[in-house]
């Protein structure tokens, strides 16, 4: 079966170098970025390319015209997409006879979204998963191929979870991977009714502003593809239970507002270059 390879954080080093190791299958090519300030655990896969004489595709942002192309030169069964925070097109995820298996460290349909480390730590859950999916053009929305449970203990922090989901994903990767070779995997869709992404009450939001304001690098969030960055913020009373959170509810040019788990956050400092239409979401 051959693999072709994304990713670009020390996840994906982990998860590929376990793959190599154990000729699991052939890895016809590796797609991956020259950097991603995005990403506090980058990792460029260009070196491990190398060292294995593997075809490599150094992605750019925007370029997934070139990124297609390069997949379908490559003649490959399925695509592993493990640590890559773009949204890949229609017609990237049919572009191999198998499609595109993501990965995402928790117990979905529950927890989608960004950071899923750090939130659960933050919210203090006692569990998590480590989840392989079968993506589609949704945010962690796909047919379930492989999840397995994982304890958070107390003692736990980011650096401990993480090494913890890895040894877990390792052995999944060898698990699946021969299933799929062989045409007798399964596939489960995710109960929408379940599904949630992270929501956060509003004074929660409020003190993770707070406690990360100068001289630390301030509290940020992805809106329109970029990170930006949250200085200062007020809790705003809202008992508007039935809105998504994330809707911004006001924007003027002293604030904007937005909805959150529980109340709404009022965005008071903010290095956002236009302001977000109300209505729109972050």
């Amino acid at each position: 079966m051959n693999i072709v390879f994304i990713g670009c954080v020390e996840s994906s080093r982990i998860l590929l170098e376990h793959l190599l190791e154990h000729d699991a299958a052939q890895v016809v090519g590796i797609i991956t970025k020259s950097a991603s300030p995005a990403n506090a655990d980058f990792y460029s896969l260009a070196g491990i390319a190398a060292q294995h004489g593997i075809p490599c595709h150094e992605f750019e942002a925007g370029q997934h015209d070139a990124m297609l192309a390069w997949i379908q030169a490559r003649n490959a069964d399925v695509i592993y997409c493990f640590g890559w925070s773009h949204l890949l097109p229609a017609p990237v995820l049919a572009s191999t006879r198998l499609g595109v298996i993501g990965y995402h460290p928790a117990a979905l349909p529950r927890n989608r979204g960004h950071h899923p480390i750090i939130w659960a730590l933050a919210l203090g859950l006692t569990e998590t998963a480590s989840s392989f999916f079968f993506m589609d053009e949704g945010a962690d929305s796909g047919d379930l191929l492989h999840q397995v449970p994982v304890p958070i203990s107390e003692e736990d922090n980011a650096q401990t979870l993480y090494q913890k989901l890895m040894n877990v994903a390792r052995e999944q990767v060898m698990q699946f991977t021969p299933t799929l070779a062989a045409g007798n995997y399964s596939r489960a869709a995710q109960d929408a009714t379940l599904a949630n992404y992270w929501r956060m009450p509003a004074r929660g939001i409020y003190n993770l502003v707070r406690a990360l304001y100068h001289p630390y690098p301030a509290a940020h969030c992805r809106y329109q593809g970029e990170e930006l960055k949250i200085w200062k913020t007020r809790v705003v009373k809202e008992n508007a239970d039935h809105l998504e959170p994330g809707k911004v509810l006001v924007s003027n040019p002293d604030q904007f507002i937005v909805k959150c788990g529980m109340d709404a956050l009022a965005i008071l400092e903010h290095e956002f270059p236009q302001l977000p239409q109300q209505g729109h979401y972050l």
